[in-house]
């Protein structure tokens, strides 16, 4: 595509095409702790740690990673939840020329020794509750190495003392892990360390940084091979999109896990190449990162929907100061308009859709922050530097504003493949050109639109029903604090609407008030025929509700029918 309508309404201040280091993601560290030795970089339960302090954590931990063997190309595997640890680890793989492979810490057996047996991690760095867990597993895959940490190693004083018991009846054990053999405690890694750079010799354009694996939700997970160009390059367009932001000025809420591929970007990649302060949260509840904003001063906030729902129904909101927040962005999964304006309402900040995806590093889209039109229900414009096209699902060629199609993106953000998956890699990437699996269409001002993934798209009657188009006008009833929609199978339309609801705390609503006010804003066929009342709905770590979870259920709930009958 040589038409690009959407550079018109980049403001002055965002260019067309960004200039890059071409260096390892690794350097954005050393350079952010040799420009801002002093600055905070982690704000973890009350306990501060500089650059300079990360910095040399960093170099201690990533000698004494190639003092147990780890050389370039071998992966470690990282599962810890949002910690100073976290971070130590991830710039210390780097730095020792590992790649390193994101995991899920709620992972069960079965995951984790799947993952590690994929990746070939020789090395796996997880807190110590996780231990247990990971020697169950251990003689099943290739690590060599495991490496413990706890919560209570960076905290302060006396929370360092008291976490211990609170973790004990949280969970109902301890794990105490001596620093031998080929078990290792974080702590002495980093003492017996030393704080000097090795020389790694690395193609920017080719070598991989990162293995993150996708969600699973249509089979086994795939790595999505991000290499350090993917990665450097996306934290330098979300720079430019936040041109507003200040160096060194800004507050990061860290509540988005850092190993899923958007916390990762959005607050660790971002604020470490512009010497942020990152605020960590290991748990995101919703008092806790309320507490935090308040305390802390939080301008930026990177985050979900199922996040910005949560403040916006807690109880106590009215007794937290929000006013700190600036801008938002929001990811993972369709951004409500009333959750955005009710909390632009509240905060003064501004709140807007992204879009991205694993494969992309992951932001490929998002509508303006600050200058310019923001388009409601529109996932905005593409990033610099990143094209866009909707193509027919027939033809495969490009369409016309307008028209409905699946969304495909090329930029040096997209992904190098599928971790020894050629097949997968080849049906994803064509030419250079990574096809999304979602369907929408771009207006005749460049502004793109996603109606729902390809596979979430519900065929009742003959009709092609979207949940998305459903879901916003469910989220507009007063009563309602989340929905999703699923096509669930019929034996006369093929498939039919049903819509799973979460009231509100204190509100009621009937399933014929639901429908009356449905069909006033839905054609009759799109209209839900079964309304489902749930006191949650289930969700990922990143508070994506798993749309997949659902429709398995009612799949097995028509298996036992059709065994009875």
């Amino acid at each position: 595509m040589t038409n690009r309508p959407w550079l018109k309404h980049y403001p002055e201040e965002i260019p067309h095409e960004l200039e890059y280091q071409n260096e390892p993601l690794q350097y954005s560290l050393k350079r952010t702790a040799e420009k801002y030795p002093d600055h905070c970089a982690i704000h973890f339960m009350g306990k501060e740690l500089t650059y300079k302090e990360l910095y040399e954590s960093v170099l201690c931990f990533a000698n004494y990673l190639q003092k147990i063997g780890i050389e370039k190309g071998d992966r470690v595997a990282i599962m810890l939840p949002n910690t100073p640890q976290a971070v130590i680890s991830f710039y210390g793989i780097l730095f020792a020329g590992g790649i390193v492979v994101q995991t899920n810490p709620m992972y069960t057996e079965r995951e984790l020794a799947f993952q590690m047996q994929d990746s070939g991690a020789k090395v796996i760095i997880a807190l110590d509750i996780l231990f247990p867990r990971i020697k169950k597993v251990e003689k099943e895959t290739n690590v060599k190495h495991i490496i413990v940490t706890a919560i209570k190693d960076f905290l302060p004083f006396p929370k360092n003392l008291v976490y211990p018991f609170i973790q004990k009846k949280q969970y109902g054990f301890s794990v105490k892990v001596a620093h031998l053999g080929n078990h290792h405690v974080l702590s002495e890694c980093i003492k017996q360390g030393v704080p000097e750079e090795t020389v790694q010799t690395v193609n920017y354009h080719e070598d991989i940084a990162i293995l993150q694996y996708t969600g699973g939700t249509t089979g086994f997970p795939k790595g999505v091979m991000l290499t350090h160009e993917n990665l450097a390059s996306n934290a330098k367009m979300c720079e430019a999109w936040m041109y507003r932001c200040k160096e060194a000025g800004e507050v990061v809420l860290g509540a988005l896990p850092l190993f899923h591929v958007y916390g990762m970007t959005t607050v660790l990649l971002l604020s470490v190449a512009r010497g942020q302060k990152m605020v960590l949260i290991p748990k995101p509840e919703t008092k806790t990162m309320l507490k935090a904003i308040s305390e802390q001063q939080v301008t930026l906030f990177p985050g979900a929907p199922t996040m910005y729902i949560g403040l916006l129904n807690h109880p106590e909101l009215t007794k937290y100061d929000l006013s700190s927040i600036d801008s938002c962005i929001s990811g993972s999964a369709p951004l409500p308009v009333e959750v955005q304006d009710q909390f632009e309402k509240i905060t003064g900040g501004k709140l807007v859709e992204g879009y991205g995806l694993t494969e992309s590093s992951p932001v490929t889209h998002a509508n303006l922050l600050w200058d310019g039109e923001r388009v409601k229900g529109s996932i905005g414009l593409p990033w610099p530097d990143t094209l866009a096209e909707i193509r027919s699902l027939e033809t495969d060629e490009a369409l016309p504003p307008g028209e409905m199609g699946e969304l495909v993106v090329k930029g040096p953000q997209v992904m190098k493949g599928y971790w020894k998956r050629p097949e997968d890699t080849e049906q994803t990437l064509r030419d250079g050109w990574l096809y999304t699996g979602d369907i929408g269409y771009m207006d005749e001002e460049g502004y793109f639109y996603i109606v729902d993934r390809k596979k979430d798209v519900i065929i009742a009657g003959g009709f092609n029903i979207y949940p998305r188009e459903i879901e916003e006008v469910l989220y507009e009833h007063s009563a309602i604090k989340e929905t999703v929609v699923v096509g669930v199978p019929d034996p006369y339309r093929g498939e039919t609407v049903k819509a799973y609801i979460v009231l509100k705390d204190g509100a009621n609503v009937t399933e014929d008030e639901l429908n009356t006010f449905t069909r006033k804003h839905l054609a009759a066929f799109k209209v839900p025929r079964v309304y489902e009342f749930r006191k949650e709905l289930p969700k990922t770590t990143v508070g994506k509700i798993l749309r997949r979870q659902l429709v398995a259920e009612e799949r097995q709930k028509l298996e036992r029918l059709n065994k009875i009958d």
